[in-house]
């Protein structure tokens, strides 16, 4: 360690180290390094985005270490990190077993043999949307919605023909508004807490933003359908797909059972860990008693995930898949990706990048959407929705409180900015998971992912002309101030 950070103690003339606090330099050196690899890496060479952001980690350690830090501590920031992902982690492992259960026992094969009967292709990404959304707002989570429901609906889907992104896109804005609205979303509780603001109350001024994103997503997919089903539909492929599902699986309404009894113990308050695993568990028996696999056959597609052959390439394509190890690729990126949010959080660097912001945010409208941008470029840079909830909640309570804005406010734009922003980003735990569990990558279903980017716009401009921007009551007023004054006395 370079002896400028360092000095020796009078009393024994051991050194003691001294640190130089990170500031905005610091912050953008590492954040150019990283996106540039990322972009060179990703978007040119086409390769993962796991290197990339070991190489901004690696900038990250250097800059933290060269200001006085001792490696320990680095390491210390890059566990604090993982931990945050680790809830995420326990979900994606569970989220391969479920994938892979339920398709070697039949349930998402019946699944999409009743959907491909029921469902007019015209209105098809309608009803998913609406379909998502209803599961979604039951168990309080968009990723457990989009691995069941969103994949047996990306089969059904692509047997009509129709565009994966579409389909992806629909899966999402359904998937992403019952998660917003749900009471027993993690992130909606993770929201309200962090701002002090009533869940209910943090939902119901939730609903100024987001219920017309969803009411545009909804109009512009009934049309988007429309032309689609119009030009796109084929009957003969789709039968011949429901003769190659009867052929390889038993197909009986008796297997809804499964998801249907996942759902119903979400309602009834389950948590969602224990709710999922009694899907996979009767998933697994549903293979041994219904289908006839041997228990071999179940373990396999627990741990390696399903495989057919029967001659159908789309059937092949929709039904190879599931399994512990197809979601190794998920975990290794979201750990990768938690170190390096972890190193630039705990060091300082993400305040300083925030505090520069927070000195443009002049009025309320540019707050908001400071509060917005902020949870964005966490989204990029730290790549888990959670950080870019938690750090901007920390870094705006206070030039709320000066502007005698409600907490609920705060709240609302963490949301709007935060969790829906998340699936735009490949190296994002949700953009990795989405791509994992439904086999489409982010260029494809962005553009049709139009609740997700409608509803910060949305948020920005309330924000500016102040409608449902709601202010401080003077109780309120004068309680913050006393609570100041008695801060600034101790």
């Amino acid at each position: 360690m370079p002896t400028i950070f360092n000095k020796k103690s009078k009393n024994n003339g051991e050194k003691i180290r001294t640190k130089k606090e990170l500031g905005l330099t610091s912050a953008l050196i590492t954040l150019i390094i990283m996106i540039t690899s990322m972009l060179l890496t990703v978007a040119v060479l086409e390769k993962e985005p796991h290197i990339p952001l070991m190489i901004g980690t690696a900038v990250a350690i250097i800059i933290t270490m060269l200001h006085g830090y001792a490696f320990s501590e680095v390491e210390e920031m890059m566990y604090k990190g993982i931990r945050h992902a680790l809830p995420a982690i326990v979900i994606i492992i569970l989220v391969g077993l479920v994938i892979g259960s339920w398709i070697g026992s039949g349930v998402v094969a019946t699944m999409i043999y009743y959907g491909l009967q029921l469902i007019d292709p015209r209105y098809f990404l309608v009803v998913v949307i609406v379909l998502c959304g209803i599961v979604a707002l039951a168990i309080g989570s968009s990723w457990s919605t989009m691995a069941t429901v969103g994949v047996a609906s990306m089969g059904i889907g692509l047997s009509m023909g129709i565009s994966p992104g579409m389909v992806a896109g629909a899966v999402i804005c359904g998937s992403y508004f019952g998660d917003k609205m749900s009471p027993l979303s993690d992130t909606t509780n993770l929201a309200s807490g962090l701002s002090g603001v009533n869940l209910f109350e943090h939902i119901q001024h939730m609903f100024f933003t987001t219920i017309p994103a969803l009411v545009i997503s909804l109009v512009a997919f009934f049309f988007i359908g429309i032309r689609f089903g119009d030009k796109n539909f084929d009957t003969k492929n789709i039968d011949e797909i429901l003769t190659t599902m009867q052929d390889s699986f038993v197909i009986t309404p008796w297997l809804l059972i499964v998801p249907l009894a996942v759902i119903a113990l979400v309602v009834v308050k389950v948590p969602a860990i224990p709710a999922i695993c009694v899907g996979i568990i009767l998933g697994f028996f549903a293979q041994l008693f219904i289908q006839g696999d041997s228990i071999v056959d179940g373990l396999t597609a627990l741990q390696t995930g399903y495989t057919i052959e029967s001659g159908n390439e789309l059937v092949d394509e929709l039904f190879n898949r599931g399994g512990l190890e197809s979601m190794f690729y998920t975990i290794s990126l979201t750990l990768v990706a938690m170190t390096f949010g972890g190193v630039l959080e705990y060091s300082g660097m993400l305040t300083a990048l925030i505090s520069v912001i927070l000195k443009f945010a002049k009025s309320t409208g540019s707050l908001i959407a400071s509060v917005i941008v902020s949870c964005i470029g966490t989204n990029f840079t730290c790549s888990e929705q959670y950080i870019s909830i938690i750090v901007p909640s920390r870094m705006y309570a206070g030039a709320f409180k000066k502007k005698n804005l409600h907490a609920k406010n705060l709240s609302r734009a963490l949301e709007d900015g935060g969790t829906l922003t998340s699936v735009f980003v490949p190296w994002n735990t949700c953009g990795v998971f989405i791509a994992s569990t439904l086999g489409v990558s982010v260029i494809e279903y962005a553009p049709y992912a139009i609740l997700n980017y409608t509803v910060p716009v949305i948020s920005i401009i309330f924000g500016y002309i102040g409608f449902k921007i709601i202010g401080l009551s003077k109780e309120e007023i004068e309680q913050n101030r006393k609570e100041e004054e008695e801060a600034n006395l101790t």
